[in-house]
């Protein structure tokens, strides 16, 4: 009977001893791994990935930390200009947390690129790229864990807020100075400037109407085309289809837009007005009446032509729109 408690000594500690030790070496496999991610980091600002490194350090647990995974295909061969696009961006992004004073460990930015680990792609089932993925430091990723492309665009500033949402790290974007609008501005400057100074005697083209309607329709245009939300969200220019190659330049939802669309847009409303001030002109003009017939039929199919490609252009977006004009 003496023996009974030492025996129960021993189970205790057998059954104490490998739940202790296994926690410990899940504490040193994940220190082991943050210390790599830690030392590719502080080299480079997006890890690139192949199929190994992406399970052993992003699918595989321990893991106390999030991984933002941008699945990509940067080969020239492989055409993806979108692909490039999203990458600067993403770049920017990653840069801005790794010099920032609040870098930690909570959270790294990897890349997988097809041609290096279209294993990764063939495990997730991707079929498109550039995609954006975060992996959570618990847990598996779920329906908001993929960023919505398509929507919100490939712009830093959206990434970065992407980011906050769902690892609570907010990342101050810090872009690379761009010179190109103060040089615009200084060479704009430098032409007014130049034509005041020689014709310092007479004014009258800056009392010109027709040069300063001119200035304001080509802004109306730019405006109403959709530009200032391109410069919001950062939409890729347009999108090719990674198994058919066919380019999409008008996109299909009616919350997002490409920036060649912008340019379709645009030109569709700029011949729409060139239309209607033919018309204009050919119902005020002095000409004789055979020139103002002329303008007055070709205002009126510039007119038809454009509208009904604009129209054309909204029932592609707006799917079951019911009417159309004369055409398309």
């Amino acid at each position: 009977m003496a023996a009974l408690p030492g025996l129960a000594l021993l189970l205790l500690l057998a059954c104490g001893g490998p739940p202790a030790a296994g926690q410990k070496r899940k504490e040193m496999v994940l220190s082991e791994k943050v210390n790599q991610l830690m030392e590719w980091a502080s080299k480079r600002s997006v890890i690139r990935m192949n199929g190994d490194k992406f399970r052993r350090l992003v699918k595989a647990p321990p893991r106390n930390y999030s991984v933002i995974v941008m699945f990509t295909a940067l080969q020239p061969h492989r055409q993806c200009v979108v692909c490039k696009q999203a990458d600067e961006e993403y770049q920017i992004l990653a840069n801005s947390w790794r010099y920032s004073s609040a870098f930690t460990n909570k959270i790294f930015f990897a890349m997988v690129d097809f041609d290096e680990g279209s294993d990764v792609f063939q495990m997730l089932n991707m079929n498109s790229a550039p995609t954006f993925i975060n992996f959570p430091a618990k847990g598996k990723p779920k329906r908001g864990d993929t960023y919505e492309l398509q929507v919100r665009g490939f712009a830093a500033e959206q990434l970065a807020r992407w980011v906050a949402d769902r690892t609570d790290v907010h990342i101050r974007v810090i872009r690379p100075p761009n010179y190109a609008g103060p040089l615009m501005l200084g060479l704009l400057l430098a032409v007014v400037g130049g034509l005041v100074y020689l014709r310092g005697s007479n004014l009258d083209f800056l009392y010109n109407k027709t040069g300063w309607a001119f200035a304001a329709l080509c802004f109306v245009l730019a405006m109403t085309s959709g530009q200032m939300w391109n410069h919001i969200r950062g939409p890729p220019y347009a999108h090719k289809n990674p198994h058919t190659g066919q380019v999409n330049y008008i996109h299909g939802s009616s919350q997002a837009q490409f920036v060649a669309e912008t340019h379709i847009v645009l030109l569709f409303n700029g011949g729409v007005t060139l239309g209607m001030v033919l018309l204009h002109e050919a119902a005020t003009s002095d000409m004789d009446v055979g020139k103002r017939k002329i303008m007055c039929i070709a205002g009126i199919g510039l007119v038809v032509l454009f509208f009904s490609w604009l129209l054309s252009v909204f029932r592609s977006k707006y799917h079951g729109y019911p009417y159309r004009y004369v055409f398309f």
